[in-house]
């Protein structure tokens, strides 16, 4: 066998072996992707308009599975209480154990512990108050205080003050945290910056991001790889048919 066939052979052994381990990772990010979003993830569709604009009825959320104790201020949780009508409903958590939470102030905010907090996602009130009708309450500990983000519509936690836990549910009541609109396509949902500045800050964002970067990114490794083979073999051949047509005008030249 001639140099340049066992370079060729070689650079073929090589091509061969990065392509099956393109198909290998790819496979790996593809699966792992998927397996890592259905432990991770529910999908929920959203029954009321109580927390527009930010989702609206009717819309497919996904909201990543987590303990009660990883929620912080600001989320968008799926819950269940049985006070609330025992059946799973989406709010925003504007307070927590401890906090004293209050409306309005004299600029129509929301206040948790006497902080002003800006809400830039609650739909606009009259007078652009924060709610409606004034209110206070003191959040037990491992409680949550909720609230929507349609303040005129949203039967939340100002509905329920005269319970014992003054409108709040228990951290154990909550299922999961919303993080992004997935029907219509709606991205990811922030965090809200108004309550960084709040012991504890906000949460961060769940792996969505990275399973969506994931699985695509396997999909292109998969084909990739597959396409190799043939697409080697296509080049192979033409600079073999090449070669060879070199060869015969060269001998019909001498």
């Amino acid at each position: 066998m001639s140099a340049t066939g066992r370079g060729n052979d070689g650079r073929g052994r090589l091509g061969s072996v990065l392509s099956g381990l393109a198909v290998a990772v790819g496979c790996v990010l593809f699966l792992g992707g998927f397996v890592w979003a259905a432990v991770e993830y529910r999908p929920y569709a959203v029954p009321t308009n109580s927390m527009d604009p930010t989702v609206k009825a009717g819309d497919r959320v996904l909201a990543q599975r987590i303990s009660g104790d990883e929620v912080r201020r600001g989320d968008v949780v799926v819950f269940t209480d049985e006070q609330w009508g025992d059946m799973p409903m989406l709010k925003r958590v504007v307070g927590v154990g401890g906090d004293k939470i209050a409306c309005c102030d004299a600029g129509g905010r929301l206040t948790v512990n006497g902080q002003p907090v800006e809400e830039p996602y609650v739909q606009d009130m009259i007078g652009g108050r924060a709610s409606s009708g004034d209110f206070d309450a003191t959040v037990p500990e491992g409680q949550l205080f909720l609230l929507g983000d349609e303040r005129g519509v949203s039967l939340d936690s100002r509905g329920h003050l005269q319970d014992a836990g003054q409108g709040s549910v228990p951290r154990s009541a909550v299922d999961a945290r919303v993080d992004a609109v997935v029907w219509p396509w709606g991205g990811p949902i922030a965090r809200p910056d108004g309550f960084a500045a709040l012991p504890g800050g906000i949460s961060s964002p769940g792996p969505l991001r990275t399973i969506a970067v994931a699985v695509p990114a396997g999909v292109v490794l998969i084909f990739g790889g597959a396409l190799y083979g043939p697409v080697a073999g296509l080049v192979s051949r033409s600079r073999g048919a090449g070669r060879r047509k070199g060869e015969v005008s060269a001998h019909d030249a001498g």
